[in-house]
């Protein structure tokens, strides 16, 4: 079995070569460099080092994953033939993704792997920034770089940023966090003869960038937490101390029964937020309906019972198993079928077939809400009406109905029976239009203050009060509001 000997040029210059790796460059086997834009080549060239680099691969590709794929599918096919070298600049299982490529295939090739030194990068780079790495770091890949991945509370250190594209693609992830002034440190051939770090700020990231196959960047941690307001664990520590032993006595005392109030209004603020198109208005009460689902899950957390991650992890499990035309091989063609495919996923799950399709409505919703999920329910298995017409006829009726009970006028609890029949009848037409009954009349209430607020306006003008006005007058003061679009 041929065997490839994979070699770690270290991260410095010769004279920090081991005397090992320096009589296996230097031996008779062929050797196959990813890069040659390394100290070591350089040096090692005035001694009459013959190689072949991969570099002109880099120039053949879109991405860095089809040049990593054609250099290991190179490197095996030679192997069939002879034992070969293949070196790469530091250490070989450190921040190499040929080898953990080569590492997968060797296998199925029949090809041997054997490791020979080389110093990490780390090494020169915790020197070079004279950072402690036990205080906590983390080594990140420019050529993958995304903002969910850092830890803006411990020492960062993103390597592969070979050039301007991946470093202005590095830039923009973090200017999504960090203030635009940051301090990044641009750290070239850490540990070498030609070491040189440079404080940028973070806009200037990109700017005057030189290629350079040895660069890594370096993030300082983030002391002002001012700047950690947008990463999640700040949130959930924030709400742990509100609800800790020296936090709010109001967060303290909270229930999820007591709280159960101050979300429903959250979620009719969002609601208004969002008919008024105002995307501040919309991120703020988002805020708040988010700060209630952290204080019940620290409320889970603080009982025992479950915490913010068992939420996560419920929600992120259904939306895969209930979407398996994303995540698997289900082919849908409609939106449509997106729905039917979930209900029956659904179904499939909670094990209910037997019972009423009544009990999948939750508990506690308003009333008009509850009207539409029991009428969609319905609607369902096919207990609905076929078309709107329908519909307009039952609400005639439950008004004909209703006046006759009006006249009456000797039985209460039959005229209530009969205004309840009438809105339910008119949540039905709403459904039957595509209209949801709740957004309706969410919209006419907002109407109505607005064209009140505008007679309110004109009354106060005149200094005058609601009991100087007649109802005619006020009546045309409303169709003043509405000629004004109100």
């Amino acid at each position: 079995m041929n065997k490839i000997f994979i070699v770690g040029l270290g991260a410095g210059d010769l004279n920090q070569l081991p005397l090992g790796v320096y009589k296996t460059l230097k031996g008779n086997l062929p050797v196959f460099l990813r890069t040659k834009e390394h100290p070591v080549v350089l040096e090692l060239e005035k001694e009459g080092f013959i190689y072949e680099s991969f570099d002109e691969i880099y120039e053949k590709h879109e991405n860095f994953e089809e040049v990593y794929e054609e250099i290991v599918s190179i490197l095996l096919q030679k192997a069939k033939s002879e034992t070969i070298i293949y070196a790469v600049p530091g250490h070989p299982i450190v921040a190499e993704r040929t080898v953990q490529l080569l590492l997968e295939k060797k296998e199925e090739a029949g090809i041997e792997l054997e490791f020979v030194g080389g110093q990490s990068f780390l090494d020169a780079l915790f020197q070079a920034v004279q950072i402690d790495p036990i205080e906590g770091f983390q080594l990140l890949d420019g050529t993958s770089f995304s903002k969910l991945d850092i830890n803006l509370t411990q020492h960062v250190i993103i390597g592969q940023v070979y050039d301007g594209f991946i470093a202005s693609h590095v830039k923009l992830e973090l200017m999504d966090l960090l203030p635009d002034d940051y301090p990044i440190y641009k750290i070239e051939a850490a540990g070498s003869s030609e070491e040189k770090i440079k404080k940028v700020p973070l806009y200037l990231l990109d700017h005057e960038f030189e290629v350079h196959n040895l660069l890594s960047l370096y993030i300082p941690p983030v002391q002002d937490e001012a700047f950690l307001y947008k990463n999640f664990t700040k949130l959930r520590e924030i709400i742990a101390i509100l609800r800790g032993p020296n936090g709010c006595p109001w967060d303290k005392k909270q229930t999820h029964e007591s709280l159960k109030k101050y979300l429903i209004e959250e979620c009719y603020e969002l609601l208004e937020a969002i008919d008024e198109g105002d995307d501040h208005h919309i991120v703020e009460e988002l805020g708040d309906i988010l700060l209630h689902v952290m204080l019940h899950a620290q409320i889970g957390e603080d009982e025992g019972y479950f915490s913010i991650d068992d939420v996560i992890e419920s929600i992120a499990s259904k939306m895969v198993r209930r979407h398996p035309h994303v995540f698997g091989n289900v082919i849908v063609h409609s939106s449509e079928e997106v729905v039917d495919n979930w209900q029956k996923i659904k179904e499939s799950e909670k094990g209910k077939k037997n019972q009423s399709i009544l009990k999948e409505i939750q508990k506690g919703l308003p009333a008009l809400l509850d009207a539409y999920e029991i009428q969609k329910a319905a609607s369902k298995v096919g207990f609905d009406w076929d078309e709107a017409d329908s519909v307009f006829a039952k609400i005639l009726e439950e008004v004909k109905e209703l006046k006759e009970e009006i006249v009456k006028a000797n039985d209460r609890k039959a005229l209530i029976s009969e205004v309840g029949d009438l809105l339910f009848s008119v949540v039905n037409l709403s459904r039957q239009l595509d209209i949801h009954p709740e957004e309706a009349l969410v919209m006419t209430n907002q109407k109505f203050k607005r064209r009140f607020q505008y007679i309110e306006s004109q009354i106060e003008t005149k200094d005058k009060t609601f009991a100087d006005y007649t109802l005619e007058e006020l009546d045309s003061l409303w169709e003043e509001a509405k000629k004004e679009g109100l």
